[in-house]
């Protein structure tokens, strides 16, 4: 029984001793449909933050694939990385809220979080106060959906849906007064649907921030030195500006 015990500990004791000696393939990577930052076009894994990714941990000799990335809902991802183990996740914006709860490697990209409306809506955002009233559209533990709750909105005024492009629907047809999302990735999506985003205006400004990989608290520290080293020698040697100008 000992010899047989020790047979099904070693993968996992491996395994750890990998992650500590700074190794990235142990590592399980979650991200959500977030263009122009995480993507799935043509069937094929995209964005941003993968090629960062991508690129960064063949700076640091410890590459990974984009075979390694899975694509799920955000909420799903969200818990996932919470609990781990051995979680990373991404596009994760930086908050005081969501500090503690994870470890940080980054930043990936400046973003900003707002309230968009349709134009002629009559809707009118000038403080916290206005957002209380409005019925607003957002993700569940997205950031958007976060910052509002903040700010005061009631949960009644909320309206919690799965997925982007629908949110986009919702706002073009006045289901909902305001959407509360990243910018560039929601002006994204309201193109994909269809939409013109002339049709849609920035009303309110909930937090400029940064977008981060975040990683579940039991990962090794040296595990982040690796993949941050590898985000630095990208930044440094002008890929990263390349890898900007093909999405933005």
């Amino acid at each position: 029984m000992p010899n047989l015990l020790k047979l099904l500990l070693f993968p996992l004791i491996l395994m750890t001793a990998q992650l500590h000696a700074g190794e990235l393939k142990g590592l399980s990577f979650v991200t959500e449909a977030y263009p122009p930052y995480n993507f799935k076009q043509g069937g094929k894994l995209q964005g941003i933050a993968v090629d960062l990714l991508v690129s960064a941990s063949a700076q640091a000799q410890k590459p990974i694939t984009k075979k390694d990335i899975r694509l799920m809902p955000w909420p799903r991802a969200y818990k996932i990385a919470e609990k781990g183990p051995n979680v990373v996740l991404f596009s994760t914006t930086r908050t005081e809220q969501r500090e503690n709860s994870f470890q940080w490697v980054g930043p990936i990209s400046k973003t900003r979080v707002v309230l968009l409306t349709k134009k002629g809506s009559g809707v009118s955002i000038n403080s916290e106060a206005d957002i209380k009233k409005l019925t607003i559209g957002a993700i569940l533990d997205d950031i958007g959906e976060q910052l509002v709750k903040a700010a005061g909105a009631p949960k009644s005024n909320i309206k919690h849906i799965p997925k982007a492009e629908n949110l986009a629907k919702m706002l073009n047809g006045g289901r909902i007064q305001a959407w509360a999302y990243e910018e560039n990735v929601a002006r994204w999506f309201i193109k994909q649907a269809g939409f013109n985003n002339a049709d849609f205006e920035t009303s309110y400004v909930l937090k400029e921030s940064e977008l981060y990989y975040t990683f579940s608290k039991d990962v090794s520290k040296d595990v982040l030195e690796t993949l941050q080293n590898g985000i630095d020698a990208v930044k440094s040697s002008g890929e990263y500006d390349k890898i900007l100008s093909n999405y933005l």
